[in-house]
């Protein structure tokens, strides 16, 4: 297990806090030598085996917990919120790390998280829950592109709701047809998963694109208003007007939009999932 306080011993070595395991398992002297070395060098850390483990800053636990989860070939490792004590960037690279060191080992693991980064940036197979209960199993792609639920939609990932009511026919395309409450039209797909009257699209922030020129199609374009726009380094995000509701829409900050210009906004269908009822 790895746990979220790193539980590394204060008054042990780097050595001696990696090695615990395997002197439990009463190993000899030199296999514990070799399989120290080999765990510390894998997570960086073959420099410092002698240093107490008081010395070590909060990501340098972290591998020596990591080390001491796997020196003894375990068949799965637990991880239990690794990274939720470590600042934005040591997070980040220590995620790529875990996955890399993942990879090496095939040692099955289970990781815990509320990051939905890490989840998704980890994971083979991501199990969302909610209270108690699981609302969708599925590969990071899955969850994130076809959320099962408005929970998961709304907790992996940023995503608008577009409520309404469902038309009975579907289009020649095999589109379903979601009516607002202001009356606007918005085709998407079902995958089989929906009974009733009442519906609900969801359309992750990053897949709808804005216009100055008026597009070819009218399926799923719509002239709106930007109300808001704020910039956040990798992309830019704008609050816009849309059928008496509010959408986000998140850009590539490589064209920019004003706040209160009227632009057209487009929408994929195949990006428009149906959620369940």
């Amino acid at each position: 297990m790895v746990f979220q306080s790193y539980a590394v011993w204060p008054h042990m070595t780097v050595f001696d806090n990696v090695a615990y395991g395997l002197r439990v398992r009463r190993l000899g002297k030199k296999e514990i030598a070799e399989k120290v070395h080999w765990a510390l060098g894998l997570v960086r850390m073959g420099e410092l085996t002698q240093r107490s483990a008081a010395q070590l800053s909060g990501g340098q636990q972290q591998r020596v917990a990591l080390a001491r989860s796997f020196v003894f070939s375990p068949t799965v490792i637990l991880f239990d919120e690794p990274l939720s004590n470590l600042d934005a960037k040591l997070r980040a690279e220590m995620r790529l790390e875990i996955k890399e060191l993942q990879h090496q080992l095939g040692i099955t693991s289970v990781y815990v998280t509320h990051d939905q980064e890490e989840a998704l940036a980890i994971s083979d197979r991501v199990i969302v829950m909610h209270a108690g209960s699981v609302e969708q199993i599925g590969t990071p792609n899955e969850i994130y592109d076809t959320p099962r639920s408005a929970f998961v939609a709304d907790f992996v990932g940023a995503a608008n709701l577009i409520r309404g009511k469902l038309r009975r026919k579907r289009t020649p395309e095999g589109l379903v047809v979601l009516e607002t409450a202001s009356g606007m039209c918005v085709h998407g797909y079902e995958n089989g998963r929906h009974v009733g009257t009442e519906g609900a699209f969801s359309v992750r922030t990053v897949y709808p694109w804005l216009s100055r020129e008026q597009p070819r199609s009218t399926i799923n374009t719509w002239q709106v208003r930007i109300s808001r726009r704020v910039f956040l380094g990798d992309f830019v995000q704008y609050l816009v007007e849309w059928a008496g509701d509010q959408l986000v829409v998140r850009r590539p900050p490589t064209e920019y939009f004003d706040e209160g210009e009227q632009v057209y906004l487009g929408i994929a269908p195949e990006h428009c999932v149906l959620l369940e009822a």
